[in-house]
């Protein structure tokens, strides 16, 4: 199945489970607002499993992201994520190997091929560049290279590991889209991450956090343009 084209820029908000309900579905808005105002960004919004299909429903240009999801077909697999239904409610993506929802590699390998069978884009999280090499030869989607000691503490990659990342995932599978999105937390940190050559980044806490967290959405898209047209 084909799935849906990416843009390098691009950006991601992945509120966790800070957000559920009409709060998640508001900020999908500002997703769709944000992507048909800069159609050379791809603006990604991520949501729970149960407000999936809502969100999918309020958004067309924005690109409805999953948690997670298992490389299972239908049938036993109580609990589990099941891919199929993910694209049924409207998912176009899915995390896979997220810090807070790790996984074994041969489980990344079985949903990675889950995935690509079901043309769902797929955003696997490696936290060392030696996971991001192995990672990479799995050839995802998008690799998204996030130390996790980093997850939430307002600081970013350094310049090393941002250049050295990008470099090794590239190297091995040159269509995979480079994600750094450890510790942004502003929009300059959006705009420093760009700039430096990641295809994307994306934001939790420093939205969800925010004293206005739809006008920091905003900016953060909007830096991820400007960052990309500068590079052009």
């Amino acid at each position: 199945m084909n799935k849906v084209t990416i843009q390098s820029p691009f950006f991601m908000f992945n509120p966790k489970s800070y957000l559920y309900g009409e709060d998640i579905l508001e900020m999908a808005k500002v997703a769709e607002e944000m992507a048909v105002k800069y159609p050379q960004v791809s603006v990604f919004i991520t949501c729970p499993f149960a407000n999936i299909s809502q969100v999918a429903a309020v958004t067309d240009k924005a690109i409805v992201s999953a948690q997670h999801l298992d490389g299972i077909k239908p049938g036993r697999g109580m609990g589990h994520v099941l891919p199929e239904a993910l694209k049924h409610a409207g998912a176009q993506a899915s995390f896979i190997n997220h810090a807070e929802r790790p996984l074994t590699f041969d489980e990344i390998i079985k949903a990675v091929e889950r995935a690509d069978e079901l043309g769902i884009v797929t955003i696997v999280c490696a936290n060392s560049l030696k996971e991001a090499r192995a990672i990479a030869t799995l050839e995802p989607d998008i690799i998204l290279c996030e130390p996790t000691e980093l997850i939430g503490t307002g600081n970013t990659s350094d310049v090393s590991y941002v250049t050295s990342t990008n470099e090794a995932i590239k190297a091995i599978s040159p269509k995979t889209l480079v994600m750094q999105a450890a510790g942004i937390s502003s929009s300059q940190d959006v705009y420093d991450v760009i700039k430096l050559g990641a295809d994307g980044t994306g934001c939790t806490s420093g939205i969800t956090n925010a004293v206005n967290p739809k006008e920091m959405f905003r900016d953060m898209v909007a830096a991820a343009a400007k960052a990309h047209k500068e590079k052009e």
